[in-house]
């Protein structure tokens, strides 16, 4: 993998960093290149207090943003998410408490995973911690392009009774208090930075959890990205159909209404499609940012919405007892529950469901 430093790579404080990095970058036979507008990965340095995203020219490009941040670090989402935001990145790393020989690390990811890095411990095995953070979100490969057919047959322009659990089912996580509000993109952005975020990211807007139910052997209904989930109704806007995926063009196919101005389709369709082909018996699948006891849990270090997170819950899906009732929890992310349907899902986890999601 190509990567590069943009920003304040070489300023004092960040050097140590930069060149601690470099370094076990290296060791893995990755390609440093001089010009961070040909790499992969591009790490931007910047002060927490002067964040300064780096405009990258392709949404392939993975952009890690690192700044000093004053401690204590005691709220990710407080501390942490808006300067992953002002920044642009993908994962926001912070140096917390720069006195430090060896700072500990925060990691920041657009899901509100966190990760830490303790400070203060043998040098290059602390790189290779930080590495081993970065490298599989750098590789990864984002599943966020969607492909607008205006063939959905008219019979089904107005939903159906698949469609109207979805609605219920939204109302009903909206009843338990799981549905996180949006994060307020416009208090921490301008308008230039929120449309080069939506272009880049495939965002509708940074809301967390989604819903699908299946429609027939291929075909599935599926949440729209960056929607009120708790009032999900209008086919094509809150509600799209996803009737295959494009591996040549990496891409999610819809079927909308004409004359409908269609929103994308929730970042996790390449993980429900991958669910739904490989188990007829799955009718419907719910990922909310919420936890149970007891659930066989995995970290798995890849954003929403690559195909390698996708694979990796549908792999323990497969290993469940009943694949079509499991419940696969994903430390950093949430849980991604399967059904015969929406309604039965409910059933089965009932007063199980808890607002705290592990991080590690």
């Amino acid at each position: 993998m190509d990567y590069s430093f943009a920003g304040l790579h070489q300023d004092d404080r960040f050097r140590w960093f930069a060149d601690g990095l470099r370094t076990v970058m290296d060791r893995h036979g990755h390609t440093w290149v001089d010009d961070p507008d040909a790499a992969k990965l591009v790490v931007n340095f910047f002060r927490g207090a002067e964040p300064r995203p780096f405009r990258r020219r392709a949404q392939a490009v993975f952009l890690a943003g690192v700044a000093d941040v004053d401690g204590p670090f005691d709220s990710h989402l407080v501390h942490g998410y808006p300067l992953l935001i002002r920044s642009l990145s993908n994962l926001f790393i912070a140096l917390v408490d720069g006195e430090a020989q060896d700072p500990d690390i925060h990691f920041v990811t657009p899901e509100q995973g966190h990760y830490v890095v303790a400070g203060n411990c043998d040098r290059p095995q602390y790189f290779e911690q930080v590495y081993r953070r970065i490298e599989p979100l750098a590789s990864s490969r984002l599943v966020i392009d969607n492909v607008f057919d205006e063939d959905l047959p008219e019979a089904l322009w107005n939903g159906d009774g698949i469609t109207e659990s979805i609605h219920r089912a939204g109302q009903h996580l909206n009843e338990l208090e799981l549905l996180p509000a949006p994060f307020p993109m416009h208090e921490y952005l301008t308008e230039r930075d929120i449309r080069h975020l939506k272009r880049l990211y495939g965002l509708g807007g940074l809301s967390y959890g989604n819903l699908s139910a299946r429609l027939d052997e291929t075909r599935f209904w599926m949440s729209a990205s960056g929607v009120d989930k708790s009032n999900l109704r209008v086919i094509g806007r809150d509600i799209l159909l996803v009737k295959d995926y494009d591996p040549e063009r990496n891409a999610m196919l819809l079927s909308v209404p004409p004359g409908v101005e269609p929103r994308r389709v929730s970042v996790d369709a390449i993980e429900h499609w991958m669910i739904y082909r490989e188990h007829p018996d799955v009718g419907a699948i719910l990922h909310v940012h919420a936890w149970m006891h007891g659930v066989p849990s995995t970290e798995f270090n890849y954003p929403c919405g690559t195909r390698e997170l996708g694979q990796a819950v549908a792999d323990i899906v497969r290993t469940a007892d009943d694949p079509a009732r499991a419940v696969v929890g994903l430390k950093n992310h949430g849980l991604t529950i399967t059904g015969r349907s929406l309604d039965e899902i409910f059933e089965r986890v009932d007063g199980k469901l808890l607002q705290t999601v592990p991080m590690s």
